[in-house]
């Protein structure tokens, strides 16, 4: 039996009312031309018309817009930029990891009041999140969080008894947490829809279906080649993620693509609300490496992800790895071990999709042909705030236009290089099989102690 295609197995794809595509033909010209009609795309066109409103600003995507992991997402909008707190003062020093937590918490406040001016519906709440302890060993390291993020001068994280946490969302295998105040949950593609009309409005021309073949140098722009025709522009902005070796293989080395595999319930019964609590509504991850992140929809389904994301050799990013039975298997296992009361629920929904991560777990910028392209990516599972974030800066980056984001150690710094192939599948398979053991409750390894004291990361 073939899987279904991303727009009727995602949940938010499927949702979505039809949109008229427009492919781009013939030759043309703009001011600047974005490669991805993403989050990214989208939050750097709009900040390219905030700098620059009479700027001709186009974007050309391969497939429909929200098709990557902008629409695959689960809807969890984090106050972090960073993958921790604790990593970005290992990574940057702590004066940067204060500045980065503060640029986090601005983030949210600044988006979600663009949301209310601009009267962008995407059903999001501004719910918190909680992070749920499994074991001792997480116990140890949710206090640790909360002294490291009130060390930062953030005061909205609290430690959680078992009995607290358990009277927000009621499950037998939690022992206490951290509940954080900030951010929330909302529709990501509600979103993307939002901000593209919000940047269609303000004359930016968006035009799917258009798959980018080639990019190359044109005089003092660039020209990007699609199948029906040719886009011309001083500068061009790689807004990719996951897809962007594709274009600009030079960057294939500062990331590795990973997909994180997803289902979604039916919607639940008033007895299934009342056997797990959770009217708070919150986000949910607990806190192993591979740890399961999970939310409620506006309808009461439960979403229910998997942070042990799959590495298909070579960089592979493309349909064939968008359906996984074994990893849908272990998350209804992992379902039913967290929520016993609702091990009868049905997923009607499953899908993966593709997102990058670094080595430091944090997002990186660059050019590439003399400065004529810019680009930004590698989110690593915190990209709804995050690229409102990157779009600032790579609208900056684009037009030369002088910014303090552009201080920012991550925008400054390349991430640690991955290895090439054989070598990069073998310790993804190495790093992945060490960080299940230690989620058993098995000591780290000398590998993992080895990463850990240079910062490195295969997380999604």
């Amino acid at each position: 039996m073939t899987a279904p295609g991303i727009e009727r197995s995602c949940f938010w794809l499927s949702r979505r009312a039809a949109w008229p595509a427009v492919p781009f033909e013939g030759f043309g010209e703009a001011d600047v031309a974005i490669v991805g009609a993403g989050l990214t795309g989208l939050w750097t066109a709009l900040s390219l018309k905030d700098l620059a409103p009479d700027a001709e600003v186009v974007i050309v995507e391969q497939e429909i817009a929200a098709y990557g992991a902008s629409g695959r997402n689960a809807g969890m909008l984090s106050e972090t930029v960073d993958h921790g707190h604790g990593l970005a003062i290992q990574h940057f020093g702590e004066a940067e990891a204060r500045r980065l937590a503060r640029l986090g918490e601005s983030n949210i406040q600044e988006m979600t009041a663009y949301l209310r001016e601009r009267k962008i519906d995407c059903d999001y709440e501004p719910t918190g999140r909680l992070v749920a302890a499994l074991t001792e060993g997480q116990l140890v390291e949710a206090r640790r969080s909360v002294s490291t993020a009130r060390h930062l001068g953030l005061d909205g994280h609290r430690y959680l008894t078992a009995a607290e946490i358990r009277a927000q969302v009621r499950s037998p295998l939690y022992l206490g947490g951290v509940e954080v105040r900030g951010g929330g949950i909302l529709d990501p593609v509600k979103l993307v829809d939002g901000l593209r009309r919000e940047a269609e409005r303000l004359g930016v021309r968006v035009h799917e279906h258009s798959r980018v073949e080639s990019v190359h140098r044109d005089g003092a722009g660039v020209e990007l080649r699609t199948s029906r025709g040719r886009l011309r522009a001083p500068r061009v902005v790689l807004a990719t993620s996951a897809y962007t070796h594709r274009i600009l293989p030079s960057v294939a080395y500062r990331f590795i693509p990973l997909y994180d595999y997803i289902l979604v319930s039916d919607p639940l019964t008033p007895a299934h609300r009342e056997a797990i609590a959770w009217r708070g509504r919150q986000g949910v991850t607990d806190g192993r490496s591979f740890f399961n992140y999970y939310r409620l929809t506006d309808d009461d389904r439960i979403l229910w992800g998997t942070s042990e994301a799959a590495y298909y050799r070579g960089n592979r990013v493309d349909p064939s790895c968008d359906h996984s039975e074994p990893h849908y298997a272990a998350l209804r296992a992992s379902f039913r071990r967290h929520f016993p009361a609702l091990a009868g629920l049905e997923f009607p929904y499953a899908w993966g999709g593709a997102i990058c991560s670094t080595t430091r777990l944090t997002p990186f910028f660059g050019r590439a042909l003399n400065g004529r392209v810019v680009y930004g990516l590698g989110y690593t599972g915190h990209g709804l705030g995050t690229t409102r974030i990157a779009g600032r800066i790579l609208a900056h980056l684009a037009l030369n236009r002088p910014s303090d984001l552009l201080d920012l150690a991550m925008v400054r710094k390349k991430p640690f290089p991955y290895p090439p192939e054989p070598f990069r599948s073998w310790a993804v398979e190495a790093v992945t099989e060490a960080l299940r053991r230690v989620d058993q409750g098995k000591r780290p390894s000398a590998m993992l102690r080895l990463l850990d004291r240079l910062g490195i990361g295969f997380s999604s």
